[in-house]
């Protein structure tokens, strides 16, 4: 049965390019992908599903269900469509919302035979504000048995970490003065950012290798003639283990105040995006999937790479086994976040990768589905890790 899903992915797949290339063409920011929202959700209801819309107070998110004859498992697929400025489509996730609906609606043309539900979520701007965040916190995904997502990428990777990330603001509040006439009068807020920085720096040395520490300035005067009243810097501060994430970010906070004092500045210390948790990769099912794509794609899969970057299905990995593998577009080094990478998913090599991962995905839910000892080893790794 489980070869019927190439039936069944061969006539979607026209489909499921059209709206990946209309994304393309499209493009819209987090939050306000109002129009792909509307276009995957009005092929899953095409197809039979139940949609739900304005989920966790996020007008572009969505629930989509497709429930089998019988009860058993819940599998979800996580759909991103949210685009960066600038560049559109860079980091692919046009392909990576067609592939979780064509998976999910290939997957649902078994489920008469095949007991439980399949999911699809769709999870607004990843690349800022993820919805991921709040319905993990909201317990959303607390019904699942497990939840996958497929990026495309230049080669394949097997899924692998990601680091914890919390995104933080400091805002600094001086005392205007004439810098030249009566410096005396004013309190700097710009020096206590210098000083943050400095702080900050001196840090590194005293941190695992992992953290990364990256900031900018904001805010840093109006005149070089005036002693700068406001003054605000914004830092990610990312590191492997949430855990040892909130010890860093506790000594960062503590340099900030200490900044404010040197100055005699006043500090308002913000999150000014969500945090993100570390990625847990399951690796049973991440076994599972490695094999189905090896089986469905020509081009090899390597081992799962060092990440340095923040995802907000780490968050998902803390409450249901996940995998966040990636899928190659058949162009070794072309760098994410760029117009090359976006051009890249609506070529042949693009829509290749937009099949091959669909079908794996759903080849992959089909074990799950009906394996009961795979489904078995999934939760228990999952349950030991979370000791």
């Amino acid at each position: 049965m489980k070869q019927l899903l190439n039936q069944k992915m061969e006539e979607i797949i026209p489909s499921l390019i059209d709206i990946s290339d209309h994304l393309y063409y499209h493009p819209e920011l987090g939050d306000q992908e109002f129009k792909s929202m509307k276009l995957l959700t009005s092929l899953l209801e095409k197809h039979g599903f139940q949609v739900q819309t304005n989920i966790v107070e996020r007008q572009t998110a969505f629930h989509a269900t497709f429930s089998g004859a019988q009860t058993g498992p819940n599998i979800a697929y996580l759909a991103e469509y949210d685009a960066l400025p600038g560049v559109g489509h860079g980091c692919g996730h046009n392909l990576i919302g067609t592939m979780s609906v064509g998976a999910a609606i290939a997957l649902s043309k078994l489920m008469s035979e095949v007991g439980g539900t399949v999911h699809v979520f769709g999870t607004p701007a990843e690349e800022t504000n993820g919805a991921k965040v709040p319905m993990s916190e909201q317990g959303i995904f607390d019904e699942l048995d497990a939840a996958m997502i497929l990026h495309p990428g230049d080669v394949s990777h097997e899924s692998g970490d990601a680091l914890a990330m919390d995104a933080l603001q400091f805002s600094y509040t001086g005392k205007p003065a004439h810098a030249a006439a009566a410096p005396e009068q004013g309190i700097n807020a710009l020096d206590s950012v210098i000083q943050l920085f400095n702080g900050i720096n001196a840090l590194r040395q005293h941190v695992t290798s992992d953290v990364r520490m990256h900031g900018i300035i904001t805010e840093g005067g109006v005149a070089a003639n005036v002693v700068p009243e406001k003054a605000t810097a914004q830092f990610y501060i990312r590191a492997k283990d949430r855990n040892y994430l909130n010890r860093v970010v506790d000594q960062v906070r503590d340099i900030a105040i200490g900044a404010a004092a040197m100055t005699g500045a006043s500090l308002e210390i913000t999150n000014y995006e969500l945090s993100y948790d570390n990625m847990i990769t399951n690796q049973r099912l991440s076994e599972v999937f490695t094999k189905n794509l090896k089986e469905t794609s020509e081009l090899p899969v390597h081992p799962q790479k060092e990440s340095y970057g923040s995802i907000d299905m780490g968050n998902v990995s803390q409450v249901v086994p996940a995998i966040h593998p990636y899928i190659g577009m058949n162009k070794s080094g072309i760098i994410a976040h760029t117009t090359e990478f976006a051009d890249q998913t609506i070529t042949d090599d693009g829509h290749k990768t937009l099949y091959d991962g669909a079908l794996s995905l759903a080849k992959t839910g089909y074990d799950l589905l009906t394996d009961k000892a795979l489904l078995h080893s999934v939760r228990q790794e999952f349950t030991q890790l979370k000791k």
